[in-house]
């Protein structure tokens, strides 16, 4: 009897842990350094008192316009006055990230890539642009084949063609970077990103998708290939879990931002 008693014991085990790991780790956020808070918080604040600035300068104009045109038409001289030109404060905040449909180990074939959803949720709740960093060439949808292509890049250090380009990355002072882990690093199109584009003195928050291996190291990669900005440390969220993306996840990510300052 005892023996029984241990065997539905030992069944029961098996079957909560088998549903443990079909259903993803959950997702909790990541603690975030003092001084990444303030590295965030001093560039959100400069961005702010620029913004003031302009805004400033934009009212003296026009009430300098306005005095011009008092002027003109108490004159009665028939002389055109031209609007004070005023420019969008811009958005100085960019998501962008690396992220691939089809079929994903773990989650099947998707429609929308897992680190493609955590990005959109990013860009959503800072108020961010995104870029979709996408090659010229496509992988291929087949799971396998596609870790072929980007095992042979990695042998062969390759900096994949991106099909397209941020224009105006320069107006941009902080950059979320997302990608998944191929085997162990970035894939290959990241690190052709990265070397694309002139990232002194901006903050880059890595975040990433896996299934199993975290961050992989590849925050410290980040670092070392962009040495004049400043990397922070990231936040990784396992693939099964980004491709559910519930509600406890979203408060996870959202956790996250406001532990960074947005």
């Amino acid at each position: 009897m005892k023996k029984r008693i241990l065997s539905v014991l030992w069944v029961l085990m098996i079957g909560i842990t088998l549903t443990s790991c079909g259903n993803g780790e959950p997702a909790s956020a990541p603690s975030v350094a003092e001084n990444d808070k303030s590295a965030v918080q001093n560039k959100l604040n400069k961005t702010e008192n620029e913004s003031e600035t302009q805004s400033e300068n934009e009212d003296e104009n026009i009430s300098e316009t306005k005095d011009v045109s008092e002027k003109i038409s108490t004159d009665d001289v028939n002389v055109p006055v031209t609007e004070p030109v005023t420019e969008s404060d811009g958005v100085n905040v960019l998501v962008a990230y690396f992220s691939r449909a089809n079929e994903n180990y773990g989650v099947g074939s998707v429609d929308i890539g897992n680190t493609q959803i955590v990005a959109e949720y990013i860009a959503e709740q800072v108020g961010a642009d995104s870029f979709h960093i996408e090659t010229v060439t496509p992988y291929p949808a087949d799971y396998d084949e596609c870790c072929d292509v980007a095992k042979q890049e990695q042998a062969d250090n390759a900096r994949p063609e991106l099909n397209d380009n941020v224009e105006n990355m320069d107006s941009y002072d902080i950059v979320f970077l997302g990608y998944p882990i191929w085997w162990g690093d970035m894939p290959m199109a990241v690190y052709t990103f990265m070397e694309s584009y002139d990232f002194s003195d901006k903050i880059v928050i890595p975040f990433n998708t896996h299934e199993g291996s975290g961050k992989a190291g590849t925050y410290a990669e980040i670092s070392s290939a962009l040495k004049n900005s400043q990397v922070l440390d990231g936040m990784a969220i396992q693939g099964k879990t980004a491709q559910e993306f519930n509600s406890d996840t979203q408060q996870a990510v959202r956790d996250w931002l406001d532990e960074l300052g947005f």
